[in-house]
């Protein structure tokens, strides 16, 4: 996305849900320093997880000052 690089991922939960995160990280670094959001809400499917995923990365590369309301510490 840009300037970074971004792998959206998604985890089954125990009772058969799926829960979504993401790292970012700047494309031009040579460091291998980023963040890991973790998403706090469970989905009933691998592909609504991924989409999240996907579409709060986007929200945040695209975001000047992006918020972290709604994430948990990686």
């Amino acid at each position: 996305m840009g300037k970074f690089v971004v792998s959206p991922l998604t985890h089954p939960t125990d009772c058969g849900r799926f829960r979504a995160s993401f790292s970012v990280h700047r494309s031009e670094s040579n460091g291998s320093s980023g963040r890991v959001f973790q998403l706090d809400k469970a989905f009933a499917s691998r592909e609504a997880a991924r989409l999240l995923a996907v579409t709060q990365a986007w929200l945040q590369t695209c975001m000047p000052h992006p918020l972290s309301a709604g994430y948990l510490p990686a």
